[in-house]
Parts: C-alpha cells; sequence; structure tokens
C-alpha cells in the first residue's frame, strides 16, 4: 500500500507570516492538529503543529494582561516556531517506510511530495487505520493467533487447513516471532466453527494455536 492511497489530500497550509492567532483559528475550525508552511512559490518551507502553537503561548503563570496576551500572539508569526527543515515522502512511498521515517525520526506526520508539489499529508492517524485495517479490526469473524515454524510450504498448508474448515480468510498479518526460525500470524477468517478450525490447526505440523476468539470480543474499559 502507498502513501497516497492513505493520505489526506490537498492539506490546509499557511504561509510564514500566518500568525500565531490565525493557525489556532485554521486548526480548530477543520479539527486538524498540523499546518505545512507554503513559501510564496508554494514550497514547504516548514510544519507547525498543535504543540508547537502550546509550547509558544504564555504560560497560565504569566503578570500579562488578556489583552496583551492575545496582542503578542496576534503579532507571532509561524515562521519564529515553526518546524525545519522539513523531511516529507513521495506519494508513491510505501506505508511500511513511511511508518519507519516516523518512529526513526520522533514525527507524527510526513508532507507527501509529487515532485516539488505539495498534495497531501500523512499523520500517525492515518497509519494507525492502515494498520487497523490489515490487521481485519472492525471486521466480523474470528481472531486466530499462532505461532509458525518457518518451512517451505507452511503458509500455504495453514490457509489450506482454513479453508478446510469452513473459513475465508479476510487478513493475514505476519511479526516477527521468538526467533529467525517462527514466525507470529495474526488472522481474521470469517466462515469457520471455533472448535472445527482449532482442531484442523491442532493437526498442522509446526503450528501452535495462541489464541481463537470472536473479533468483536475486545472491548475498552472505562476508568476513573
Amino acid at each position: 500500500m502507498k502513501v497516497k492511497q492513505r493520505m489526506t489530500p490537498n492539506p490546509i497550509t499557511v504561509s510564514p507570516t500566518t500568525t500565531h492567532s490565525e493557525a489556532v483559528a485554521l486548526m480548530r475550525e477543520n479539527h486538524i492538529r498540523r499546518l505545512p508552511v507554503l513559501d510564496k512559490h508554494g514550497k514547504v518551507i516548514g510544519m507547525v503543529s498543535h504543540k508547537d502553537l502550546l509550547s509558544t503561548s504564555p504560560s497560565p503563570a504569566t503578570t500579562l494582561s488578556v489583552y496583551e496576551i492575545y496582542t503578542l500572539l496576534d503579532e507571532l508569526t509561524v515562521d519564529k516556531f515553526m518546524t525545519r527543515p522539513v523531511l516529507a515522502v513521495s506519494e508513491d512511498c510505501s506505508i511500511a517506510n513511511a511508518a519507519s521515517f516516523m518512529i526513526e525520526h520522533d514525527i507524527s506526520c510526513l508532507p507527501v511530495m509529487r515532485g516539488d508539489e505539495l498534495v497531501g499529508i500523512i499523520t500517525e492517524t492515518d497509519i494507525f487505520k492502515a494498520f487497523v485495517e490489515a490487521l481485519g479490526g472492525g471486521e466480523p469473524g474470528l481472531r486466530v493467533d499462532l505461532v509458525l515454524t518457518e518451512k517451505r510450504g507452511a503458509l500455504a498448508d495453514l490457509t489450506s487447513a482454513i479453508s478446510g474448515a469452513g473459513g475465508n480468510i479476510v487478513s493475514l498479518t505476519t511479526f516477527h516471532g521468538e526467533d529467525s526460525q517462527h514466525a507470529e500470524l495474526s488472522i481474521k477468517e470469517r466462515g469457520a466453527d471455533p472448535q472445527q478450525l482449532h482442531a484442523a490447526l491442532d493437526q498442522l505440523a509446526g503450528v501452535k494455536v495462541l489464541d481463537i476468539r470472536p473479533g468483536g470480543q475486545d472491548a475498552p474499559v472505562s476508568l476513573g
């Protein structure tokens, strides 16, 4: 999957002379938390986040009056506190690589470029949504977690067993196992009887079932 398939296209942008107050208003009105900063030629030169706006706002302990605070914020422009340089990716970058760049550089979004043109923005929320989609989150059916021994044909045998038990695979995701000889798999399937599926998987060599449960069984708990 490529970034262009999950990015927010045509993001709202600001100029270097946009004021702090104007940036805050834009974020509030459009329910966003990041604003690319473009120069007069349309080139990306910075990024302003909700965190940047908070860090440049006066402390609650200030002795300034409300009028003085608003006057200062109306004079403060984003070029004074925007983040730069900005790391960006092309629209053909893979979602996986975009997520790796965010982790490596400890950032929460990436402008998406088509050559020198800004065409979108990909955020950590977009990555989370793609991750949930890849895992089959929200889809009806059974969630199967298992450990699979790495050997030729093992995955083919596994998918055949699930099909033989009446299941149709909605999603299949692999993760690193405890060593190079094993992989952990998370499978969402639809149609199989849990007992019949468990029995079919138990007959496979090199497969250890960790958990089989209905996809909608998990739910958040409200605390406090």
